[in-house]
């Protein structure tokens, strides 16, 4: 088996260290990659220390990977050696379920994780990005336009998706008002998007502190939440509010925003259960939905609009030795807006 190099949660309460493992031998159908990058999803953080329950140790987390392909199987025809890929957030799905769509397959039973996760055999783990090297199936690497660094361009693969998903689904586009709830990692994203789709975008954020910011990337407006009048001049502006925060909201204020047969669509995942009043929706036939990520389809489709429209992720670049910290700093939303590891550290 190849040897690998990266780092690892190896408990709960534990930093993360160096790490030895071994990665799969590689099947015909599957594609070979040195990681040259890899972002820091806020989840990373909530899996390494079982935030959301279920974390199996050793975890070499990761999910936002751009490498660069050193070997293909016999079965492989997408992809050859030289190649600018990625790998997002599964790296395998039910390819025999008679419920299989390939355009909802991360919504299907059979789902398999980049990390924290096991094979479709049942027993080999999977290790993810935060590493030198990567062994995946042909159908779950992605292809980088040419013009979207790889450093950059990372963070596409879990952040992009996650807000280009939901824009697409409920058609932001011109002549549309939506909102994005937090300008983080997730939020800065959502505003370049629904932006260069042609809709209107406002940013509501805790603070005007990231306003110029917000303004530089597409939004024409930018409200504090917390100042009441913002809930009160707002009221039926938007026709999409996407949350990206995880903390807790007044979720009655927010639906009160919407229009008539306006959506506000949950991508951050906050820690107790939502209390909604029925008359923040059934008045205004208003919708409080959820979605994640998104099929090796549509994530395609995401970085090929990002490089029509040549949009990257903002990103500080870390050394891994730096990742403990880095955490840290995610917690105290000190980035703008994205870490991402440079593996070339690891040596």
């Amino acid at each position: 088996m190849p040897i690998a190099k990266g780092y690892a949660a190896t408990d709960a309460s534990k930093p993360l260290t160096p790490f030895t493992f071994d990665r799969r031998d590689p099947n015909a159908d599957d594609v070979v990659i040195s990681v040259k990058y890899c972002g820091v999803c806020h989840s990373d953080i909530h899996q390494a220390r079982n935030e959301w329950g279920g974390s199996k140790y050793p975890m070499v987390p990761g999910h936002e990977v751009a490498g660069i392909v050193t070997a293909v199987g016999s079965q492989v025809t997408k992809f050859k050696v030289g190649d600018r890929v990625g790998v997002g957030c599964f790296v395998d799905s039910c390819t025999t379920c008679a419920t299989r769509d390939l355009d909802y397959e991360h919504y299907m039973p059979g789902l398999v994780q980049t990390y924290n996760d096991v094979e479709a055999d049942g027993k080999t783990p999977t290790f993810g990005g935060y590493s030198d090297s990567i062994v995946v199936k042909e159908g779950y690497v992605l292809s980088f336009p040419d013009n979207i660094p790889l450093d950059s361009g990372a963070p596409l693969l879990c952040a992009g998706i996650t807000l280009f998903s939901p824009l697409r689904h409920w058609k932001a586009g011109p002549g549309k008002k939506v909102a994005i709830v937090g300008m983080g990692g997730l939020g800065h994203m959502g505003v370049k998007l629904a932006h260069a789709m042609g809709a209107d975008v406002t940013v509501l954020s805790q603070t005007l502190s990231k306003k110029e910011d917000g303004f530089k990337l597409g939004a024409k407006d930018y409200y504090a939440t917390s100042d009441a009048e913002t809930f009160t001049k707002l009221v039926g502006t938007f026709d999409l509010i996407i949350n990206t925060v995880g903390t807790a909201i007044d979720w009655n204020a927010y639906l009160n925003l919407l229009k008539y047969d306006g959506s506000m669509v949950l991508v951050g995942v906050p820690e107790h259960a939502v209390p909604v009043h029925a008359f923040s929706l059934i008045p205004g036939r208003r919708s409080l939905s959820g979605s994640m990520i998104g099929s090796i389809k549509e994530t395609q489709e995401m970085l090929d609009f990002c490089g029509e429209h040549n949009i990257v992720a903002e990103i500080e670049k870390i050394n891994i030795q730096e990742i403990n910290e880095a955490y840290e700093r995610v917690l105290k939303s000190d980035v703008r807006y994205r870490f991402v590891i440079d593996i070339a550290s690891l040596a």
